[in-house]
């Protein structure tokens, strides 16, 4: 199943390592604090536990969220390419909205 992790940690140490640790599963770098990938239920539980352990009792917080094939092509998405106006008066080529 399709996951999304998105995270909020101030500690730079805590968070590169909660980014490696995505890394190491295989999840893709979405955002500057979230993942995305394929994960099935066991994995997506070995990666809770690897992270809740990384992150212990530091503050920070990490939401794991799985997304059902039916849900993900309900997905909208905006991409304005990095340097150009979010709201333009023409639409140029590389604008995706779904």
């Amino acid at each position: 199943m399709k996951t999304f992790v998105i995270y909020d940690i101030t500690e730079d140490r805590l968070r590169n390592k909660v980014f490696q640790t995505c890394k190491d599963y295989g999840l893709t770098h979405i955002q500057y604090s979230a993942f995305f990938g394929e994960l099935n239920h066991n994995r997506r539980e070995e990666l809770y536990r690897r992270l809740k352990r990384t992150v212990g009792k530091k503050e920070g917080k990490i939401v794991i969220v799985p997304v059902c094939d039916k849900d993900l092509r309900l997905l909208l998405e905006i991409c304005v390419p990095e340097g150009e106006p979010l709201m333009p008066t023409d639409k140029p080529a590389g604008y995706i909205i779904r």
